[in-house]
């Protein structure tokens, strides 16, 4: 692995990202920047925490760290879908897409985790 750009996850994590944020532009004006705003945060914060927690890689408690972050955004992201779904601002096809994606992101996240804490080591970089 040369890159965390390597890792399947932050592949799914940054196209769930950029296809939550093109989703939250075409919300009400009034949810713009409320909902829409609290989504995109949490959507890119999963990817940026695969970031920071694989330029820490060496440190494998760092790095496990970054990754419970990166699930525990995840999570978050799911409520803020629920709450714009509830709010009837996106149709249930959209709903039930990104709720698809979003929760086998999860599951892979939690998979690479438990990998990392029984197989990682310094030299794993």
């Amino acid at each position: 692995m040369k890159s965390c750009r390597d890792l399947e996850i932050y592949k799914l994590s940054y196209r769930l990202a950029m296809k939550i944020h093109r989703l939250s532009l075409t919300l009400p004006k009034f949810e713009l920047y409320e909902e829409g705003s609290q989504i995109r945060r949490s959507s890119k914060a999963v990817c940026s925490c695969i970031v920071e927690g694989y330029g820490r890689r060496i440190y494998k408690n760092d790095f496990i760290r970054f990754l419970v972050y990166a699930q525990a955004s995840c999570d978050e992201t799911t409520l803020h879908l629920n709450f714009i779904h509830e709010a009837g601002h996106i149709s249930d096809e959209d709903y039930e897409e990104i709720l698809s994606e979003n929760d086998l992101l999860g599951k892979k996240i939690n998979s690479f985790i438990q990998y990392v804490e029984s197989h990682w080591n310094k030299n794993d970089r």
